[in-house]
């Protein structure tokens, strides 16, 4: 904005490119240019304090903090959404809370800098001595830009489970660039038309004059052949490049050469920022993460608040496991709704209160709607993958998660509304049934609410391993069609997570007899999907579902199952 021309240009982007971002200071923005950044892209302005006195200090322009204060006015008068950035370092730490404050007062989005300042390229001694000095210690750095370990099983995370490194030298080759280079979808142009791959970059020879090229040189040819130019060495070798805390450290060669003048530098005050992250990262995955295995399937729990023994309920621990098994759906608990203020949600697959589901690109996304046309309110916000393996869920608040017991580990009504769906695509499902386990083989005993299932459960107490009194889950393996245990019971709180390979289909009667009457397969198939628990209802779920049970009905005897009171019916099944 120090440019005259600033407006032309931007209104020339604005309507020619694709969104912009911007980021300011806020003090040069007037009336004028604001009215033009209503369209759509990216503003970002920072704040360096709380108050007038802390700001003007570090920005060491008295006046400032009026003024950013006035830009900001201005956006919000003309419309133009923005984002408050804040500047965390050591003048104002001590008011960073406050500051936090401020910025929710100004924006409904506010965001953190960058946490940690690297030195100047100017190489002033006097400059890099106040940068360092402003430098906050690395649990304040670590606090204010936790590490997201719910990025640690992403698809391109590394095979210990650590996230992907970034700027990082594949492994045994010190080329330092090589990687962002190939891997690069954009370019940096500084005010004196030097272009390069990395706004960091400030070592002329990784720089190429427009003023004398074409753009096309650059980024064709001068931009590829910097792959190979800059190498570690043996400086690198001993140090970054063969670290055993590489995968929580942020250093990265641009800032080995801001720091100390050679890209192959460690930088010191990074390596205490690693060490602390690693303290976080293991407290992290004591304090805020779980797994649980239901069905075969390990529902890994994470949440922004420490998961304790009391946050869900007891029936919860029979199913947790230290490790996650091959089958893993990850969650991670957000408390706090985020703004889909104008955003494209993509195309709407469903909708029925308390829930409407979109679908946009590879995305799910969860709506908890009220039941009433007119109140926009959402109680809950979920975003998942194509594949529903991985999740966040977003709560407007954390008090039910404070007070803990909770009956779901999804914090939804029910898991089921999460697991129906994904083991409709693992030839599974749940079903309306008790289930036991007799000498090794599993029993489903199918039927609705008053049909007996509790009842069946209680009369073969003692005989056999209860696996649930209510819902219970069918899935087809490699070895044939198991039962599993579930947390969903009804009258009877006994539950397990033991599976079985599943012996028969039982359709409960209440009777004056007790007896076992095989089913022909037209009568089961018709009969069977009224009693599979179907939460979400879509098109693409049903198809897998049924034809699930198609399969399940060819293989799997099914019976009606006439029995009274007396516990005989033991007797018939035993036989089974």
């Amino acid at each position: 904005m120090l440019r005259p021309d600033f407006s032309e240009i931007l209104d020339y982007l604005s309507f020619r490119s694709f969104p912009y971002t911007l980021n300011t200071n806020g003090t040069l923005i007037t009336a004028a240019i604001a009215q033009l950044l209503r369209r759509k892209g990216s503003k970002m302005v920072a704040l360096y304090g709380a108050t007038a006195a802390v700001h003007d200090r570090i920005t060491r322009n008295p006046g400032s903090f009026e003024t950013t204060m006035q830009g900001m006015a201005y956006l919000r008068e003309a419309g133009a959404g923005f984002i408050v950035q804040l500047i965390a370092m050591g003048d104002n730490y001590q008011q960073f809370e406050e500051m936090v404050r401020l910025a929710q007062s100004l924006s409904p989005h506010y965001r953190v800098g960058a946490p940690w300042l690297h030195l100047s390229a100017s190489r002033s001694e006097a400059r890099n001595r106040e940068i360092a000095r402003q430098r906050l210690k690395p649990a304040e750095v670590v606090a204010l830009d936790p590490p997201d370990l719910f990025a640690e099983d992403a698809p391109d995370a590394g095979d210990d489970g650590s996230p992907p490194v970034p700027c990082a030298a594949p492994d045994a080759d010190d080329r330092l660039f090589a990687a962002c280079i190939a891997a690069r979808r954009e370019f940096h142009v500084d005010p004196y038309g030097q272009m390069t791959f990395c706004c960091f970059i400030k070592d002329p020879a990784l720089r190429y004059d427009l003023r004398r090229g074409t753009f096309q040189e650059a980024w064709e040819a001068f931009i590829p052949s910097l792959a190979n130019r800059v190498r570690g060495g043996e400086e690198y070798r001993a140090h970054c490049g063969s670290c055993a805390e590489r995968a929580d450290c942020r250093w990265c060669a641009v800032y080995g050469y801001l720091e100390r003048g050679r890209f192959s530098a460690p930088v010191p005050y990074l390596c205490a920022v690693a060490r602390e992250t690693r303290r976080y990262r293991d407290a992290w995955r004591r304090e805020h993460r779980r797994c649980y295995q239901l069905g075969g399937i390990t529902l890994r729990v994470e949440a922004d608040l420490p998961i304790s023994e009391g946050t869900f309920a007891p029936l919860f621990k029979l199913f947790e496991v230290v490790e996650p098994g091959d089958d893993l759906i990850s969650i991670r608990h957000h408390f706090a709704l985020p703004d889909l203020a104008g955003q494209d949600l993509g195309q709407l697959v469903y909708r029925r209160p308390p829930w409407a589901i979109y679908r946009r690109n590879g995305s799910w996304i969860y709506l908890g709607i009220s039941p009433d046309a007119d109140d926009p309110s959402l109680h809950r916000v979920a975003v998942f993958n194509q594949e529903h393996t991985r999740g966040r869920i977003h709560t407007p608040n954390a008090d039910a998660f404070r007070r803990g017991q909770l009956g779901s580990l999804t914090l939804f009504p029910t898991d089921q509304i999460l697991l129906a769906r994904v083991l409709a695509d693992r030839q599974g499902c749940y079903l309306h049934a008790a289930g036991i386990v007799l000498e090794g083989r599993g029993l489903a005993f199918v039927g609705h609410s008053g049909a007996g299932k509790s009842t069946m459960v209680k009369l073969l107490q003692g005989r056999g391993e209860i696996l649930c009194d209510d819902r219970i889950i069918v899935r087809r393996w490699p070895g044939g069609w198991r039962i599993h245990g579930t947390s969903s019971h009804g009258e009877v709180p006994d539950v397990s997570p033991a599976s079985a390979p599943l012996r028969a289909l039982l359709f409960l009667e209440q009777a004056q007899e007790n007896r076992l009457v095989a089913l022909e397969r037209p009568e089961v198939i018709r009969r069977l999907p009224l009693y599979v628990v179907k939460p979400l209802v879509t098109a693409d779920w049903w198809e897998k579902t049924l034809a699930m049970l198609e399969a399940l009905v060819r293989q799997v005897p099914a019976y009606r199952l006439l029995f009274d009171k007396s516990g005989r019916i033991a007797e018939a099944l035993q036989q089974l």
